[in-house]
């Protein structure tokens, strides 16, 4: 078996009905996020962590995700002749070679482990990352990258973790601590969508993951847990003790939560107040906002 990890599982098949009627017609996964769709983020933070072999897990209506990678001759041209060089490689940069991408079919909707379980086949005897595109990081150093870089060192399994107020913590899969090594932890226990007052710590996992093959074949069982779901949290937690044990890293960067409209809003501001482009108007223009509500006070 590899240790290097060089395929990663992206679980697409939600309806994506907290933002109706946009997701109507419009994948969640290629809403834009500035210029760019959720997803192009997740596609470029897994190529800077290694990753060569992309697995989709979609459902129904999601042609649009297929047709975004796909190649578009027509549109080329039009650029070229029009001599827009700079956004033919904007285009370039969206496409996936042959035998790159492979996308896999969830029927039912039965949770976050049963969509992982659906590419086992695909996964082999090989560690695979999971990174939930909903789940928007802006780092210095891309999250998987750095998970990697520290999964070369430790092994086993590994999620990456923040701290959350504790009353969040029902939102969340918790991490019950064993040791605290700092920006590491060692896991004995995790613990799907506690209320705050069972929850072990204010540790939470977000959606990036780095997986032994283990994992799936704890996914054979179809047990359900939390909601009523196939969890992914419960097939994970069955390797604590194990002779990979599990790791929680405290990445470094800012999580947008853009599986909420909020998070959405919030992470469009900070990512458009970075671009060269769009940055001071964008912050001109908040400046305006709020100096208004201060005076209308």
């Amino acid at each position: 078996m590899s240790n290097k990890v060089t395929k990663a599982i992206f679980p697409v098949a939600g309806l994506g009905t907290r933002f109706l009627p946009a997701t109507k017609s419009v994948p969640k996964e290629i809403m834009t996020l500035v210029d760019r769709p959720l997803v192009q983020y997740a596609i470029d933070e897994a190529r800077a962590a290694g990753i060569k072999e992309f697995i989709f897990v979609t459902s129904r209506g999601k042609g649009a995700l297929e047709d975004y990678f796909d190649h578009a001759p027509s549109l080329e041209d039009e650029l070229r002749k029009k001599g827009k060089d700079d956004l033919l490689e904007v285009l370039k940069s969206t496409y996936m070679d042959s035998g790159e991408i492979a996308y896999i079919r969830q029927h039912k909707a039965l949770g976050l482990g049963h969509a992982v379980w659906c590419a086992r086949r695909l996964i082999g005897d090989e560690p695979f990352a999971v990174i939930l595109p909903d789940d928007v990081i802006a780092a210095e150093t891309p999250c998987l990258q750095q998970m990697v870089e520290a999964y070369e060192q430790t092994g086993g399994n590994m999620v990456a973790a923040m701290e959350v107020p504790q009353d969040k913590t029902s939102s969340y899969g918790i991490l019950d601590v064993a040791e605290d090594m700092g920006q590491l932890v060692q896991v004995k226990g995790m613990v799907e969508k506690p209320k705050a007052a069972d929850a072990p710590s204010n540790l939470a996992v977000i959606g990036r993951y780095i997986l032994s093959p283990a994992v799936l074949e704890n996914l054979n069982d179809m047990q359900t847990g939390a909601g009523g779901e196939i969890q992914l949290t419960d097939a994970i937690a069955k390797e604590i003790g194990g002779s990979g044990g599990v790791y929680g890293l405290r990445f470094r960067g800012q999580r947008f939560d853009c599986g909420s409209k909020a998070g959405f809003l919030q992470a469009t501001v900070a990512f458009g107040l970075e671009r060269p482009d769009l940055g001071d108007d964008l912050r001109r223009f908040l400046y305006e906002v709020v100096s208004a509500e201060k005076a209308a006070e």
